[in-house]
């Protein structure tokens, strides 16, 4: 066994160990002023979230296998919606954003009607089911510039880079999800997945404004087929390709 891979190991025995002791008290959130509670967003988890994600935060939950997308298994600690850099862990506001607005084309409804404190104390015992949380460093948010005029300049050079990006191969030439690659397209957990349709689409998976969809390509879907395009594409450029993508969107009302 490799160094690195004796230190994973030891850290995830050293979690366990933990969690064994105390279920309920190891991670910390602090967000806007509230502190999170994992032992009050234990009930919370029981009553809105164990039927979908299970009891062990794994996504083995009775509704699961009934589910497509399947829900997110937290043990693993990886997450689409980030602001961080691909393979790092999200922040908490982007898990709190996450659990309020919901995942669009999904099972995962928005959870609005809680209380920001409620949502705060169930983050907080949700980020207890991986041992990520206690081991890793947390990476800087991406920094996203302000954008530019949408010109038809703008669009036309967001069209060459789509092509230049390959995105017509998952999303299609005209971006309704139907290129080549789409029917080979597989998660992290080696489970069919489609690409998204951006014809029918009403919001992103990750949000609906040109920011989100401009952090959605820049950061990558982690655990689908998305990569990150931020070591590909000067600011300018992704910019120009959210301008493009727009342009997509046929059935919006503009």
């Amino acid at each position: 066994m490799s160094n690195s891979n004796h230190a994973r190991v030891v850290a995830v025995i050293v979690w366990a160990a933990l969690v064994a002791a105390n279920p309920c008290g190891g991670a910390e959130v602090n967000l806007g002023g509230l502190q999170g509670d994992a032992a009050r967003g234990k009930p919370l988890y029981v009553r809105y979230c164990v039927g979908c994600h299970g009891p062990k935060g794994d996504g083995q939950g009775e509704n699961g296998p009934y589910m497509d997308p399947r829900p997110r298994d937290f043990t693993a600690g990886t997450f689409k919606c980030r602001s961080t850099p691909t393979g790092s862990l999200p922040l908490d506001s982007d898990l709190f954003a996450t659990i309020k607005r919901g995942l669009y084309a999904s099972g995962m409804p928005p959870w609005g009607a809680l209380t920001a404190q409620e949502r705060t104390d169930l983050l907080a015992y949700i980020k207890d089911f991986s041992p990520r949380f206690a081991t890793e460093k947390l990476e800087p948010p991406l920094q996203i510039p302000p954008e530019p005029a949408d010109t038809a300049a703008s669009v036309a050079s967001g069209g060459k880079i789509y092509e230049r990006m390959e995105c017509f191969k998952c999303h299609g030439k005209d971006g309704s999800g139907n290129g080549p690659s789409a029917a080979t397209l597989t998660d992290n957990k080696e489970r069919p997945i489609v690409p998204y349709d951006f014809t029918k689409g009403t919001r992103f998976k990750c949000g609906q404004t040109n920011e989100d969809l401009y952090r959605i390509f820049m950061t990558g879907l982690d655990g689908t087929p998305m990569p990150s395009f931020h070591d590909d594409l000067k600011p300018e450029e992704s910019w120009d390709l959210v301008h493009y993508l727009r342009t997509l969107q046929v059935g919006i009302k503009k």
